[in-house]
């Protein structure tokens, strides 16, 4: 065979070998193209038919109306009012940063903790920008639709507080639901970005405020943008809680419970019903404004309230403890009669001093009272004769008449972080302190001073257990649960803590007293006194350092934080106790002079609101004649 031949035929070899190769890559190429056609088609097909509906069609969460919250006499003092909150659905984004310059320009917002939670949360989640937005940023955002893809205004129920900062303790406030709590919760219904309750009835109350979330299917375009509503689920708001409180009552509270503008103060009022434990009025200051946590509080504002050296947060009304002063005097006095240490006819004299072993404790009236008995002490509120009562009783009696009448002990108001107080025993003393317990320290418990702490509700609790016949109601703020529709879900009754085993000659004695403190001459809490209405009270100076044995400085001499507590705290009528309130002013000074024109001002309106019987009776009687 020639040479000719042998090439031809090696050629054709070789172009058949390359044939049959690329003939196998052929087979190979549409093997694995209908393997992944097959894979798309078939395996994937229902997801990727989804996620083509989803890029389409989309579910969104439609927020409740939060349920209102209605004074005693139905008014709403929380409630919704419509509000536009501005999102960014980072799927919907080309360039998230172009985009957010570009908002920035018109709209101020944190873009640090934007960018962050972009970076947290699912790219076709909505997240939001800013809640609240004004009408000239809804404007804006509208005009620039096509440079904005992916940003959207939604218009949401904002949780809206009538009064600013009134009752702000009582209410509590909204903030961001947190990752624990997330994960705590069971269902789906929080979602990151959520408002919560935070604190006070907002918080207790959550999961009957709160109400269920709507949806609605929505078809968009490539850039996010709504199109059309296929469907929808409207939300269900939430149900409505109605409190104790009077709205006319606590605003009187509040503006009574103020002091001179632009100097500090703070300071607590409780009002209470005696018999039943409602609270009419609640207030702390300095307090704040709740409105400011509806949308999500900024840092600057946050960082403002928690490190104001006031502390606007706190609720000085459950939170707040402070000596009792002379208002405990009203405890030693029950005790000594019940043990039958002393009877309303056992005197002590008063020359403005007590001796005890090598210390002498003074009287808050340097020249002495002179010959006191019961009554003369209570109204004078004479320190010598609880001297020489407290000594003879003990600590330990003193503590257990104290918690007799809630001190030392939770009232149980359903309010967050309340604190017990403090009512001293010996053995508290070895175990907290290791030390045993000192004679001084009993003459300092007799008046109210030394390690004995109590909060202002408590002083409202033990006035209303005095006025009650030694019984004491647990304090309430909620008096019914209903739906939107008006049907009664759950209705609150009171509740007795203690059944009071205070002998009714005892009370008496001692209620007496409280009576001439207000409206006898010589009574330290006259500034109280009503023309028609018999108040009765007790005042109380709570030393808040101690000051060296000698001259006491003038107040006005006094640094502000050194200056002494004010207390007063009182019940009303006196022949048919209907309320009982109570009022500290920090660093106030004097009861008499600082807490008890206070009080006065809230009584009046009080009894102004809702006459007794008997006065409804007289001018009935006096109208006819």
């Amino acid at each position: 065979m020639s040479s000719f031949h042998r090439f031809n035929i090696e050629s054709l070899d070789s172009l058949k070998g390359k044939i049959r190769i690329y003939a196998i890559l052929a087979v190979i190429s549409f093997l694995c193209l209908w393997m992944r056609i097959w894979y798309l088609q078939i395996l994937k097909g229902d997801s990727f038919e989804e996620l083509a509906k989803n890029n389409r069609m989309r579910m969104v969460s439609l927020a409740p109306f939060r349920g209102e919250l209605k004074d005693r006499n139905e008014e709403t003092l929380v409630g919704v009012r419509p509000s536009f909150n501005l999102y960014i659905t980072p799927e919907d984004v080309e360039n998230i940063s172009e985009t957010l310059d570009f908002l920035a320009e018109t709209i101020t917002f944190d873009r640090k903790l934007l960018n962050k939670a972009i970076k947290h949360t699912r790219s076709f989640k909505n997240i939001l920008i800013k809640a609240d937005v004004s009408r000239e940023d809804v404007a804006f955002v509208e005009e620039n639709k096509m440079r904005l893809p992916g940003i959207q205004i939604q218009a949401e129920p904002l949780r809206s507080y009538k009064y600013g900062n009134m009752a702000a303790h009582v209410f509590g406030y909204l903030g961001e639901i947190s990752k624990n709590r997330l994960l705590e919760e069971e269902g789906d219904f929080y979602r990151s970005g959520d408002l919560v309750g935070k604190d006070g009835i907002e918080k207790i109350f959550e999961s009957t405020l709160k109400g269920q979330k709507g949806l609605k299917e929505v078809e968009v375009d490539v850039s996010g943008r709504e199109l059309a509503v296929l469907r929808r689920l409207p939300p269900v708001g939430g149900n409505v809680v109605t409190l104790t409180l009077d709205s006319i009552l606590q605003q009187t509270a509040e503006k009574a419970l103020s002091g001179v503008p632009g100097e500090p103060f703070s300071g607590a009022l409780v009002l209470m019903k005696v018999k039943t434990g409602e609270i009419l009025a609640a207030v702390s200051k300095p307090s704040f404004d709740p409105n400011l946590f509806a949308g999500g509080i900024s840092r600057r504002n946050w960082r403002g309230l928690l490190f104001d050296e006031m502390h606007p947060l706190q609720n000085r009304v459950v939170q707040g403890q402070y000596p009792p002063g002379s208002i405990h005097k009203i405890v030693v006095a029950l005790a000594g009669l019940e043990e039958g240490i002393v009877d309303e006819k056992t005197t002590f004299y008063c020359p403005g001093y007590y001796n005890l072993g090598r210390g002498k404790y003074r009287c808050w009236k340097r020249g002495g009272h002179g010959k006191v008995d019961i009554h003369k002490a209570l109204k004078e509120s004479c320190d010598v004769y609880f001297y020489n009562l407290g000594n003879k009783l003990g600590v330990d009696t003193i503590a257990r008449y104290a918690n007799q009448f809630g001190l030392g002990r939770l009232t149980g108001i359903p309010l967050f972080g309340e604190k017990p107080g403090l009512a001293p025993t010996e053995k508290w003393k070895l175990k907290s302190k290791g030390e045993n317990w000192y004679p001084g320290e009993t003459i300092s418990a007799s008046i109210g001073q030394g390690f004995n702490l109590v909060t202002p509700i408590q002083q409202a609790v033990l006035l209303a257990g005095v006025a009650n016949n030694g019984t004491i109601v647990k304090p309430f703020l909620v008096k019914k649960i209903e739906s939107l529709k008006g049907q009664l879900i759950q209705e609150f009754s009171p509740e007795i803590k203690i059944k009071g085993n205070i002998s009714e000659k005892s009370l008496e004695i001692v209620r007496d007293g409280l009576r001439a403190v207000v409206n006898e001459d010589g009574g330290t809490g006259r500034r109280s006194r009503l023309p028609d209405i018999i108040v009765s009270g007790k005042t109380g100076t709570a030393q808040v350092v101690r000051m060296k044995s000698g001259d006491v400085p003038e107040e006005e001499d006094t640094p502000f934080l050194f200056r002494d507590h004010a207390w007063f705290a009182a019940f009303a009528p006196y022949d048919d106790p209907e309320i009982a309130i109570s009022v500290l002013v920090e660093h106030g000074g004097h009861g008499g002079s600082a807490a008890a024109p206070i009080a006065r001002k809230v009584l009046k309106k009080y009894f102004e609101l809702y006459p007794p019987a008997s006065k409804i009776q007289a001018e009935f009687s006096s109208t006819v004649n």
